[in-house]
Formats: structure tokens, sequence, C-alpha cells
């Protein structure tokens, strides 16, 4: 079982963390490629309005996906 809050927290503080967390590692390390990305763009302004929703987008998709990996875990269980 994966716990979706620590999934959440990990994404707080390290963009992909929490997808990595989840068995996700491709996807986790998209979203640390794409957040670095992003971070660069901030010298072209873009990436104040990118990095945001991106941080923001990871901790969801993190906390939304381990809510959906466990609950196919319960249902394979029982």
């Amino acid at each position: 079982m994966k716990n979706p809050g620590v999934a959440a927290v990990l994404s707080f503080f390290f963009a992909g963390l929490g997808q990595i967390y989840n068995g996700q590692i491709g996807k986790g390390i998209g979203f640390i490629i794409a957040y670095f990305i992003s971070v660069f763009l901030i010298f072209v302004l873009i990436g104040f309005i990118t990095t945001p929703i991106l941080w923001i987008w990871g901790m969801v998709d993190a906390y939304k996906t381990a809510e959906k990996l466990n609950q196919e875990q319960s249902r394979s269980l029982g």
C-alpha cells in the first residue's frame, strides 16, 4: 500500500519524487526533467507560470495515483 500523503509531500519537496515513490520511475524522471526545464525558463519569464503549475500538478498527481494504486490493490486482495 502507498501512502498518498507521503507521495504528495515527497513531490512537495522535489518534483517527481512522489511518482517515483509510487513506482512510476519514468513518469517521475519526466517530472524532474520538465521541472528543471521550467526553472530555466524563469529567465524568459514563462517559467514563472509553468514552474508552479508543474509543482502543484506533480503533488496532485502523486496523491491521486497513490490512491488509485491502493484501490486497485484492495480489489485484487478482496
